[in-house]
């Protein structure tokens, strides 16, 4: 290591110059990274914080929730299996709303549920609804950017039912649209166009069942209801409208990042490793190790790594702060330490073509080229 840090201090612009080429590489890694998780997140934060760890669909739709279509009878038969209070149904549709003021227009998904229930909504301002009643929601606060407040009147623009917003909720978004929650009670005035004042939530015509279940017990289902297939909350996620093509683009994105980086460091290395032929052999001749030499050379890049590394997630955290509230970026603590993790081990990976190169040097070749 007193090699490594000795030359970088004596060859400061050339180590500065590859120090601020990993460090753009690094934060555009970390960047595109939180905006993936933060897409991620704004597709499918309403599903993702539901406490339900599987879903009950029908067979034939591809896990997707708009798709099914279930009736009282698999959720009478999932109750019996998992308890009343750990099945409940939930609606799903998608439409546009409008202001009372006619101002505000947005696309968004209605959830249908038992208020109840376990997926009865968490109330963050105002107050919730009840099953009793109907013409109240409770909407996601980024409606709130459209101009949308507590006592707003929604409009929906295909049935032309209206609601009173009665509450705001976080982090809850179905398809990047924000989710509007209502009881059954209007669920089914929707879909049949004839509210019942003492409909329940058997009576409702839903598309999924949420369940808390063991893995046994969501076996059992499945052999229990034919047409019928029990999914993870997992296979639920990846089954949203344009998740797995979003993700799966960004990812690859960011492979590449991760590859180019490993490639683009390899080069400089490599070259300055090249440069440093006649030094390395005489080192040898005088008897250093190859242990102490390879060491000098991954620590260079060790060094670059993690100080570029550093600098990059302070850039990160800094533009996040900057950042409009309509971007969505998100960087957990997980995702950070894997993220660096393997920025560095990439860094290392491409520092052995180097090592590789130091190992090759003859001493004699190498003292006979620097005497010429």
């Amino acid at each position: 290591m007193f090699l490594a840090l000795r030359e970088m201090r004596h060859s400061k612009a050339r180590y500065s110059l590859i120090m601020v080429i990993m460090l753009l590489v690094s934060f555009l890694v970390l960047f595109v990274t939180g905006l993936a998780r933060g897409l991620a997140y704004a597709n499918i934060s309403a599903v993702e914080n539901m406490p339900a760890n599987h879903f009950v669909v029908q067979g034939d739709a591809d896990h997707a929730f708009r798709r099914s279509q279930l009736s009282d009878a698999e959720l009478i038969a999932a109750r019996s299996v998992v308890g009343e209070d750990k099945a409940t149904p939930l609606a799903v549709q998608t439409s546009t709303v409008t202001s009372d003021n006619g101002d505000a227009k947005a696309d968004i998904t209605f959830f249908a549920v038992d208020m109840n229930g376990m997926l009865a909504p968490k109330v963050v301002q105002g107050t919730g609804i009840s099953n009793e009643a109907g013409g109240s929601a409770v909407v996601d606060s980024q409606l709130a950017q459209s101009g949308i407040t507590l006592g707003s009147t929604i409009v929906d623009q295909a049935s032309g039912m209206s609601w009173k917003v009665s509450g705001f909720v976080d982090d809850s978004s179905y398809s990047h649209t924000p989710v509007v929650y209502i009881n059954n009670l209007d669920w089914r005035e929707m879909k049949q166009g004839a509210r019942q004042e003492k409909a329940d939530s058997q009576s409702v015509p839903y598309n999924v069942i949420a369940l808390s279940a063991s893995s046994a017990q969501a076996d059992e289902i499945t052999a229990k209801l034919d047409n019928v297939e029990v999914i993870t909350q997992k296979q639920a996620i990846s089954s949203v409208p344009g998740y797995s093509a979003e993700q799966n683009s960004l990812m690859m994105m960011i492979v590449f990042l991760f590859v180019i980086a490993g490639v683009v460091l390899a080069v400089f290395f490599y070259v300055i490793t090249i440069q440093k032929t006649s030094q390395f052999g005489i080192l040898k001749a005088m008897g250093t190790k190859m242990s102490y030499l390879a060491w000098s050379v991954v620590g260079q890049v060790m060094i670059l790594s993690v100080a570029s590394l550093a600098i990059s997630l302070l850039l990160t955290f800094g533009m996040n702060k900057g950042l409009p509230d309509s971007m969505p970026f998100q960087l957990e603590s997980s995702t950070i330490i894997l993220t660096s993790v393997l920025f560095i081990g990439m860094s290392l990976l491409g520092s052995l073509i180097s090592v590789a190169s130091v190992a090759k040097v003859d001493a004699l070749e190498a003292i006979g080229r620097a005497g010429a």
